[in-house]
């Protein structure tokens, strides 16, 4: 126990660049999951294809895999990022598309009476949106986006193959310096703080959302 205590300051700073990683991954990846779940909902058939096919790839290629092609693979068409904004800008573009999925269902369980009220009412498109579609895709949508969110904790540890300072690459470091696997019960402990407070912060918005039942 004393060695997991002396290590746990390393970790918390490792968790510190998690948490950054995980705020800013979701600050980027819900709003440009909407927009695109938007563009999913369109009738132009070119717009919705190629969204389409962008959901696919990010959707069907592992997050491992996308991470490695932008830090990478993107230098050798002179595109350099730094090996954090690589890590942001990969989870950024493969959570979007999976919001973009969980928000696409939401907004086509909208009943078409919804819209109807809407036209009747002189609804402009920007105001059906925002005062009748995503008041009642974000009820619809909050128990898939949490799950998302949670995993998106546990997956900001495959930083860890850009060498990016995360509390998953402090405890293995930790790991091999002190010969011990203690370090990683302390990192799975960081990793249970932090899906535990998730959770219980996603059953509070749900609870207060239950007005639209």
């Amino acid at each position: 126990m004393k060695d997991l205590i002396e290590v746990m300051p390393q970790l918390l700073v490792g968790a510190l660049t998690t948490l950054k990683l995980f705020c800013l991954t979701l600050v980027g990846s819900l709003p440009l999951g909407l927009i695109l779940a938007l563009g999913l909902s369109l009738n132009f058939k070119p717009i919705r294809y190629l969204l389409q096919t962008y959901v696919w790839v990010m959707r069907g290629t592992p997050l491992l895999l996308q991470l490695i092609f932008v830090f990478y693979g993107l230098p050798t068409i002179g595109i350099v990022f730094d090996r954090f904004e690589a890590a942001l800008l990969a989870f950024v573009l493969n959570y979007a598309a999976y919001f973009a999925e969980i928000f696409r269902g939401g907004i086509q369980s909208i009943p078409q009476g919804q819209y109807e009220a809407a036209q009747v009412l002189q609804f402009s498109p920007f105001q059906t949106v925002t005062k009748i579609v995503i008041p009642q895709v974000i009820k619809i949508v909050l128990p898939s986006v949490g799950n998302e969110v949670i995993n998106l904790v546990k997956d900001s540890s495959l930083v860890y193959i850009l060498g990016l300072g995360d509390v998953m690459r402090a405890g293995k470091i930790a790991m091999e310096r002190d010969a011990s696997l203690l370090p990683l019960l302390g990192v799975a402990g960081i990793y249970l703080a932090l899906t535990g407070i998730l959770t219980l912060i996603m059953k509070q918005v749900e609870e207060k959302l239950n007005y639209y039942r």
